[in-house]
Protein backbone atom coordinates (compact mmCIF):
# COMPACT_ATOMS: atom_id res chain seq x y z
CA UNK A 1 0.00 0.00 0.00
CA UNK A 2 1.29 3.49 -0.81
CA UNK A 3 0.33 6.78 0.83
CA UNK A 4 1.85 8.84 -1.97
CA UNK A 5 -0.65 11.60 -2.86
CA UNK A 6 0.84 11.86 -6.34
CA UNK A 7 -1.09 8.66 -7.03
CA UNK A 8 -4.26 10.74 -7.18
CA UNK A 9 -2.86 12.85 -9.98
CA UNK A 10 -1.86 9.66 -11.78
CA UNK A 11 -5.35 8.17 -11.58
CA UNK A 12 -6.90 11.40 -12.81
CA UNK A 13 -4.57 11.35 -15.78
CA UNK A 14 -5.40 7.70 -16.43
CA UNK A 15 -9.13 8.39 -16.20
CA UNK A 16 -8.81 11.26 -18.68
CA UNK A 17 -7.14 8.91 -21.14
CA UNK A 18 -9.68 6.13 -20.64
CA UNK A 19 -12.98 5.81 -22.48
CA UNK A 20 -15.84 7.45 -20.55
CA UNK A 21 -17.38 4.05 -19.77
CA UNK A 22 -14.06 2.80 -18.32
CA UNK A 23 -13.09 5.68 -16.03
CA UNK A 24 -14.80 4.15 -12.99
CA UNK A 25 -12.79 0.96 -13.52
CA UNK A 26 -9.59 3.01 -13.67
CA UNK A 27 -10.39 4.73 -10.38
CA UNK A 28 -11.31 1.41 -8.72
CA UNK A 29 -8.08 -0.26 -9.85
CA UNK A 30 -6.05 2.64 -8.48
CA UNK A 31 -7.80 2.52 -5.10
CA UNK A 32 -7.32 -1.24 -4.82
CA UNK A 33 -3.64 -0.90 -5.71
CA UNK A 34 -2.91 2.05 -3.42
CA UNK A 35 -4.87 0.94 -0.36
CA UNK A 36 -5.17 -2.82 -0.75
CA UNK A 37 -8.96 -2.55 -0.87
CA UNK A 38 -10.70 -5.92 -1.18
CA UNK A 39 -13.26 -4.31 -3.45
CA UNK A 40 -14.44 -0.87 -4.49
CA UNK A 41 -17.97 0.02 -5.49
CA UNK A 42 -19.90 3.13 -6.44
CA UNK A 43 -23.55 3.79 -5.65
CA UNK A 44 -25.59 6.35 -7.59
CA UNK A 45 -28.31 8.45 -6.02
CA UNK A 46 -31.43 8.08 -8.17
CA UNK A 47 -33.15 11.09 -9.73
CA UNK A 48 -35.76 11.36 -6.96
CA UNK A 49 -33.23 10.86 -4.17
CA UNK A 50 -35.08 7.91 -2.67
CA UNK A 51 -32.68 5.07 -3.54
CA UNK A 52 -29.07 4.25 -4.22
CA UNK A 53 -28.17 1.93 -7.07
CA UNK A 54 -24.89 0.01 -7.01
CA UNK A 55 -23.63 0.06 -10.59
CA UNK A 56 -19.88 -0.23 -10.32
CA UNK A 57 -18.56 -2.93 -8.01
CA UNK A 58 -15.20 -3.70 -9.52
CA UNK A 59 -14.23 -6.90 -7.80
CA UNK A 60 -15.22 -9.49 -5.30
CA UNK A 61 -18.99 -9.15 -4.98
CA UNK A 62 -21.96 -10.97 -6.44
CA UNK A 63 -24.01 -9.93 -9.45
CA UNK A 64 -26.91 -9.37 -7.06
CA UNK A 65 -24.91 -6.75 -5.14
CA UNK A 66 -23.75 -5.08 -8.33
CA UNK A 67 -27.30 -4.11 -9.22
CA UNK A 68 -28.84 -3.89 -5.76
CA UNK A 69 -31.24 -1.05 -4.99
CA UNK A 70 -30.70 0.43 -1.54
CA UNK A 71 -33.52 2.54 -0.05
CA UNK A 72 -31.91 5.73 1.20
CA UNK A 73 -34.38 6.40 4.01
CA UNK A 74 -33.32 4.32 6.98
CA UNK A 75 -30.18 3.06 5.23
CA UNK A 76 -28.03 4.18 8.13
CA UNK A 77 -24.47 4.69 6.99
CA UNK A 78 -25.31 5.70 3.39
CA UNK A 79 -27.81 8.29 4.57
CA UNK A 80 -25.29 9.56 7.12
CA UNK A 81 -22.60 10.07 4.47
CA UNK A 82 -24.91 11.98 2.12
CA UNK A 83 -26.35 14.15 4.90
CA UNK A 84 -23.03 15.02 6.52
CA UNK A 85 -21.00 15.11 3.29
CA UNK A 86 -18.13 13.59 5.25
CA UNK A 87 -16.43 10.17 4.97
CA UNK A 88 -17.52 7.49 7.43
CA UNK A 89 -15.76 4.31 8.46
CA UNK A 90 -16.95 1.36 10.50
CA UNK A 91 -15.58 -1.98 11.68
CA UNK A 92 -16.73 -5.08 9.79
CA UNK A 93 -16.82 -7.82 12.46
CA UNK A 94 -13.11 -8.49 12.45
CA UNK A 95 -12.94 -8.33 8.64
CA UNK A 96 -11.30 -4.93 8.46
CA UNK A 97 -13.07 -1.64 7.90
CA UNK A 98 -15.63 -0.28 5.50
CA UNK A 99 -15.11 3.30 4.29
CA UNK A 100 -17.74 5.39 2.54
CA UNK A 101 -17.10 8.84 1.07
CA UNK A 102 -19.49 11.29 -0.63
CA UNK A 103 -19.04 11.80 -4.36
CA UNK A 104 -20.19 15.40 -4.72
CA UNK A 105 -19.43 18.27 -7.08
CA UNK A 106 -20.47 21.85 -6.20
CA UNK A 107 -23.32 20.61 -4.06
CA UNK A 108 -24.49 17.96 -6.55
CA UNK A 109 -24.54 14.75 -4.48
CA UNK A 110 -23.91 12.16 -7.20
CA UNK A 111 -23.45 9.14 -4.99
CA UNK A 112 -21.22 7.28 -2.54
CA UNK A 113 -17.83 5.62 -2.96
CA UNK A 114 -17.49 2.44 -0.88
CA UNK A 115 -14.31 0.48 -0.05
CA UNK A 116 -13.46 -2.46 2.19
CA UNK A 117 -9.91 -2.38 3.59
CA UNK A 118 -7.91 -4.26 6.20
CA UNK A 119 -6.92 -1.07 8.04
CA UNK A 120 -7.60 2.64 7.67
CA UNK A 121 -5.37 5.44 8.94
CA UNK A 122 -6.33 9.11 9.05
CA UNK A 123 -4.05 9.73 6.08
CA UNK A 124 -5.70 6.97 4.05
CA UNK A 125 -9.14 8.32 4.98
CA UNK A 126 -8.13 11.78 3.76
CA UNK A 127 -6.86 10.32 0.48
CA UNK A 128 -10.07 8.37 -0.06
CA UNK A 129 -12.08 11.55 0.52
CA UNK A 130 -9.85 13.30 -2.01
CA UNK A 131 -10.31 10.47 -4.52
CA UNK A 132 -14.11 10.63 -4.10
CA UNK A 133 -14.02 14.34 -4.82
CA UNK A 134 -11.91 13.70 -7.92
CA UNK A 135 -14.33 10.95 -8.99
CA UNK A 136 -17.17 13.49 -8.92
CA UNK A 137 -15.32 15.66 -11.44
CA UNK A 138 -14.62 12.61 -13.61
CA UNK A 139 -18.31 11.65 -13.64
CA UNK A 140 -19.45 15.21 -14.39
CA UNK A 141 -17.07 15.26 -17.35
CA UNK A 142 -17.79 11.76 -18.64
CA UNK A 143 -21.58 11.80 -18.42
CA UNK A 144 -21.65 14.09 -21.45
CA UNK A 145 -20.41 11.18 -23.56
CA UNK A 146 -22.24 8.09 -22.28
CA UNK A 147 -25.66 6.94 -21.06
CA UNK A 148 -24.04 4.90 -18.25
CA UNK A 149 -24.71 7.58 -15.66
CA UNK A 150 -28.25 8.21 -16.89
CA UNK A 151 -28.91 4.50 -16.42
CA UNK A 152 -27.23 4.52 -13.05
CA UNK A 153 -29.58 7.07 -11.49
CA UNK A 154 -32.80 5.42 -12.68
CA UNK A 155 -34.44 2.82 -10.53
CA UNK A 156 -37.72 2.61 -12.50
CA UNK A 157 -38.68 2.39 -16.18
CA UNK A 158 -39.04 5.71 -18.02
CA UNK A 159 -41.83 6.59 -20.46
CA UNK A 160 -41.33 8.80 -23.50
CA UNK A 161 -43.02 11.71 -21.71
CA UNK A 162 -40.75 11.23 -18.69
CA UNK A 163 -37.67 11.08 -20.95
CA UNK A 164 -38.63 14.43 -22.51
CA UNK A 165 -39.36 15.90 -19.10
CA UNK A 166 -36.06 14.80 -17.56
CA UNK A 167 -34.04 16.25 -20.42
CA UNK A 168 -35.54 19.64 -19.54
CA UNK A 169 -34.19 19.55 -15.99
CA UNK A 170 -30.74 20.86 -15.04
CA UNK A 171 -28.00 18.24 -15.29
CA UNK A 172 -27.27 18.76 -11.58
CA UNK A 173 -30.24 18.92 -9.20
CA UNK A 174 -28.22 20.82 -6.57
CA UNK A 175 -25.70 23.65 -6.56
CA UNK A 176 -23.64 25.40 -3.88
CA UNK A 177 -21.96 28.79 -4.21
CA UNK A 178 -20.67 31.43 -1.82
CA UNK A 179 -23.95 33.36 -2.01
CA UNK A 180 -26.45 30.49 -1.97
CA UNK A 181 -27.23 26.79 -1.89
CA UNK A 182 -30.12 25.28 -3.83
CA UNK A 183 -31.67 21.95 -4.71
CA UNK A 184 -34.61 20.76 -6.77
CA UNK A 185 -36.57 17.52 -7.00
CA UNK A 186 -39.49 16.22 -9.03
CA UNK A 187 -41.80 13.27 -8.37
CA UNK A 188 -43.46 12.40 -11.71
CA UNK A 189 -47.12 11.46 -11.89
CA UNK A 190 -48.32 8.16 -13.34
CA UNK A 191 -48.90 10.09 -16.58
CA UNK A 192 -46.42 12.96 -16.78
CA UNK A 193 -48.01 16.34 -16.07
CA UNK A 194 -45.36 18.74 -17.38
CA UNK A 195 -43.58 20.05 -14.28
CA UNK A 196 -40.07 21.49 -14.62
CA UNK A 197 -37.58 23.46 -12.58
CA UNK A 198 -34.49 25.26 -13.83
CA UNK A 199 -31.61 27.37 -12.58
CA UNK A 200 -28.56 29.11 -13.99
CA UNK A 201 -25.76 31.18 -12.53
CA UNK A 202 -23.94 33.98 -14.29
CA UNK A 203 -21.39 36.56 -13.11
CA UNK A 204 -23.98 38.84 -11.53
CA UNK A 205 -27.20 36.90 -10.92
CA UNK A 206 -28.86 33.62 -10.07
CA UNK A 207 -31.80 32.70 -12.32
CA UNK A 208 -34.53 30.31 -11.14
CA UNK A 209 -37.79 29.03 -12.55
CA UNK A 210 -40.53 26.51 -11.79
CA UNK A 211 -43.22 25.78 -14.38
CA UNK A 212 -46.26 23.52 -14.58
CA UNK A 213 -47.62 22.81 -18.08
CA UNK A 214 -51.27 22.05 -18.72
CA UNK A 215 -52.27 18.49 -19.47
CA UNK A 216 -50.65 15.11 -19.09
CA UNK A 217 -48.29 12.71 -20.82
CA UNK A 218 -46.38 13.64 -24.01
CA UNK A 219 -48.49 16.71 -24.76
CA UNK A 220 -47.66 18.23 -21.38
CA UNK A 221 -43.96 17.47 -21.92
CA UNK A 222 -44.06 19.22 -25.31
CA UNK A 223 -45.69 22.31 -23.76
CA UNK A 224 -43.04 22.25 -21.04
CA UNK A 225 -40.36 22.02 -23.73
CA UNK A 226 -41.67 25.19 -25.37
CA UNK A 227 -41.89 27.24 -22.19
CA UNK A 228 -38.56 26.10 -20.72
CA UNK A 229 -36.58 26.65 -23.90
CA UNK A 230 -38.22 30.03 -24.48
CA UNK A 231 -37.10 30.94 -20.97
CA UNK A 232 -33.55 29.73 -21.56
CA UNK A 233 -33.28 31.40 -24.95
CA UNK A 234 -34.35 34.77 -23.56
CA UNK A 235 -32.13 34.40 -20.50
CA UNK A 236 -29.07 33.46 -22.55
CA UNK A 237 -29.67 36.43 -24.82
CA UNK A 238 -29.48 38.71 -21.79
CA UNK A 239 -33.19 39.61 -21.70
CA UNK A 240 -34.60 41.24 -18.59
CA UNK A 241 -37.12 39.33 -16.50
CA UNK A 242 -40.21 40.93 -18.08
CA UNK A 243 -38.97 40.10 -21.59
CA UNK A 244 -38.13 36.55 -20.53
CA UNK A 245 -41.72 36.10 -19.29
CA UNK A 246 -43.10 37.65 -22.48
CA UNK A 247 -41.18 35.24 -24.66
CA UNK A 248 -42.38 32.27 -22.59
CA UNK A 249 -45.95 33.51 -23.03
CA UNK A 250 -45.51 34.15 -26.75
CA UNK A 251 -44.02 30.71 -27.39
CA UNK A 252 -47.22 29.09 -26.15
CA UNK A 253 -49.45 31.52 -28.05
CA UNK A 254 -47.58 30.73 -31.26
CA UNK A 255 -48.03 27.01 -30.63
CA UNK A 256 -51.81 27.44 -30.40
CA UNK A 257 -54.27 24.75 -29.27
CA UNK A 258 -55.09 26.64 -26.06
CA UNK A 259 -51.89 25.55 -24.32
CA UNK A 260 -50.76 27.23 -21.13
CA UNK A 261 -48.43 26.80 -18.17
CA UNK A 262 -48.26 28.35 -14.74
CA UNK A 263 -44.88 29.34 -13.39
CA UNK A 264 -42.58 31.59 -11.43
CA UNK A 265 -39.39 33.11 -12.84
CA UNK A 266 -36.83 34.73 -10.54
CA UNK A 267 -33.68 36.79 -10.91
CA UNK A 268 -31.55 37.35 -7.78
CA UNK A 269 -28.60 39.75 -7.93
CA UNK A 270 -25.55 38.14 -6.32
CA UNK A 271 -24.54 41.44 -4.73
CA UNK A 272 -27.79 41.37 -2.74
CA UNK A 273 -29.12 44.56 -4.33
CA UNK A 274 -32.38 43.09 -5.66
CA UNK A 275 -34.43 39.94 -6.01
CA UNK A 276 -37.25 39.99 -8.56
CA UNK A 277 -39.99 37.59 -9.57
CA UNK A 278 -42.71 37.10 -12.18
CA UNK A 279 -45.70 35.06 -11.00
CA UNK A 280 -47.82 33.52 -13.77
CA UNK A 281 -50.77 31.94 -11.96
CA UNK A 282 -48.57 29.84 -9.69
CA UNK A 283 -48.84 28.95 -5.95
CA UNK A 284 -47.00 31.39 -3.71
CA UNK A 285 -43.61 30.27 -2.35
CA UNK A 286 -42.90 29.62 1.31
CA UNK A 287 -40.19 31.52 3.17
CA UNK A 288 -38.46 30.37 6.35
CA UNK A 289 -37.04 33.31 8.29
CA UNK A 290 -35.93 33.41 11.92
CA UNK A 291 -37.72 30.19 12.79
CA UNK A 292 -41.08 31.12 11.26
CA UNK A 293 -42.65 30.00 7.96
CA UNK A 294 -44.88 32.26 5.91
CA UNK A 295 -46.32 32.26 2.41
CA UNK A 296 -44.91 35.08 0.30
CA UNK A 297 -47.80 37.28 -0.88
CA UNK A 298 -47.57 37.95 -4.62
CA UNK A 299 -49.55 39.63 -7.35
CA UNK A 300 -50.93 36.93 -9.65
CA UNK A 301 -50.77 37.31 -13.43
CA UNK A 302 -52.42 34.89 -15.83
CA UNK A 303 -50.56 31.72 -16.84
CA UNK A 304 -48.14 31.76 -19.77
CA UNK A 305 -50.06 31.26 -23.01
CA UNK A 306 -53.43 32.24 -21.53
CA UNK A 307 -55.00 35.11 -23.54
CA UNK A 308 -55.84 37.90 -23.11
CA UNK A 309 -52.72 38.96 -21.23
CA UNK A 310 -51.04 42.29 -20.62
CA UNK A 311 -47.43 42.78 -19.62
CA UNK A 312 -46.20 40.55 -16.83
CA UNK A 313 -45.48 42.40 -13.60
CA UNK A 314 -41.95 42.18 -12.25
CA UNK A 315 -42.26 42.12 -8.48
CA UNK A 316 -39.61 42.78 -5.87
CA UNK A 317 -39.02 39.84 -3.55
CA UNK A 318 -37.97 40.45 0.05
CA UNK A 319 -34.97 38.12 0.39
CA UNK A 320 -32.48 38.52 3.22
CA UNK A 321 -29.32 36.62 4.20
CA UNK A 322 -30.36 33.54 6.17
CA UNK A 323 -33.70 33.15 4.38
CA UNK A 324 -34.84 29.83 2.95
CA UNK A 325 -37.25 30.05 0.00
CA UNK A 326 -39.25 27.05 -1.26
CA UNK A 327 -41.05 27.17 -4.62
CA UNK A 328 -43.32 24.30 -5.59
CA UNK A 329 -46.00 23.20 -8.02
CA UNK A 330 -49.61 22.50 -7.10
CA UNK A 331 -48.96 18.75 -7.20
CA UNK A 332 -47.39 19.15 -3.76
CA UNK A 333 -50.79 20.21 -2.38
CA UNK A 334 -53.42 18.43 -4.47
CA UNK A 335 -55.60 15.49 -3.45
CA UNK A 336 -53.85 13.03 -1.15
CA UNK A 337 -50.79 15.31 -1.00
CA UNK A 338 -52.90 18.02 0.67
CA UNK A 339 -52.29 16.17 3.95
CA UNK A 340 -48.56 17.01 3.77
CA UNK A 341 -47.64 19.73 6.26
CA UNK A 342 -45.20 21.80 4.19
CA UNK A 343 -44.56 24.49 6.85
CA UNK A 344 -44.00 21.76 9.43
CA UNK A 345 -41.51 19.98 7.18
CA UNK A 346 -39.68 23.25 6.60
CA UNK A 347 -39.30 23.73 10.33
CA UNK A 348 -38.23 20.12 10.90
CA UNK A 349 -35.51 20.36 8.23
CA UNK A 350 -34.37 23.89 9.10
CA UNK A 351 -30.81 22.74 9.91
CA UNK A 352 -30.47 20.57 6.79
CA UNK A 353 -29.00 21.33 3.37
CA UNK A 354 -31.60 22.13 0.65
CA UNK A 355 -30.92 18.63 -0.78
CA UNK A 356 -32.46 17.12 2.33
CA UNK A 357 -35.34 19.60 2.37
CA UNK A 358 -36.53 18.70 -1.12
CA UNK A 359 -35.95 15.00 -0.45
CA UNK A 360 -38.10 15.19 2.69
CA UNK A 361 -40.87 17.02 0.85
CA UNK A 362 -41.09 14.78 -2.22
CA UNK A 363 -40.87 11.68 -0.06
CA UNK A 364 -43.73 13.00 2.07
CA UNK A 365 -45.80 13.55 -1.08
CA UNK A 366 -44.98 10.04 -2.34
CA UNK A 367 -45.88 8.54 1.05
CA UNK A 368 -49.20 10.39 1.02
CA UNK A 369 -50.16 8.35 -2.06
CA UNK A 370 -49.45 5.08 -0.27
CA UNK A 371 -46.78 3.89 -2.70
CA UNK A 372 -48.88 4.62 -5.80
CA UNK A 373 -47.71 7.16 -8.40
CA UNK A 374 -49.04 10.67 -7.64
CA UNK A 375 -52.00 11.92 -9.67
CA UNK A 376 -50.03 15.06 -10.54
CA UNK A 377 -46.32 15.89 -10.82
CA UNK A 378 -44.88 17.27 -7.58
CA UNK A 379 -41.90 19.61 -7.88
CA UNK A 380 -39.95 21.45 -5.17
CA UNK A 381 -37.10 23.95 -5.53
CA UNK A 382 -35.39 25.09 -2.32
CA UNK A 383 -33.03 28.06 -2.08
CA UNK A 384 -30.90 29.09 0.88
CA UNK A 385 -29.82 32.69 0.41
CA UNK A 386 -26.54 33.42 2.22
CA UNK A 387 -26.08 36.91 0.81
CA UNK A 388 -23.15 38.59 -0.94
CA UNK A 389 -19.69 37.10 -0.54
CA UNK A 390 -17.96 38.12 2.65
CA UNK A 391 -21.15 38.60 4.70
CA UNK A 392 -21.64 36.54 7.82
CA UNK A 393 -23.90 33.61 7.12
CA UNK A 394 -26.04 31.23 9.08
CA UNK A 395 -24.62 27.72 8.57
CA UNK A 396 -27.07 24.94 7.73
CA UNK A 397 -25.09 21.73 7.51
Amino acid sequence: MTSDRTGLAAVLAAARNAAPVDSLDVVARDLRARFGARYVSFLFVDVVGGHLLRVSDMAGSSEENRTKRVPLAGSGIYDKVLRSQKPVREEEDGQGQRVLAPVTNRGDAIGVLELFLDAVTEDVLAQIEEAAHALAYIIVTDRRFTDLYHWGNRTTSVSLAAEIQRQLLPSAPSCDAAEFALAGALVPASDIAGDTYDYSLDSSALHLSVTDAMGHDVNASLIATLVVNASRGARRAGAELAEQARQMHQALLDHGNSTFATGQVLRIALDGSRAQLVNAGHPGPLRLRDGAVEEVALHIDMPFGFPPQGSYRVQDLDLRPGDRLVIFTDGVQEREAATVDLPGLLLQTAAEHPREVVRAMVNAVADAYGGNPPKDDATVLCLDWHGPRGEARRPRS
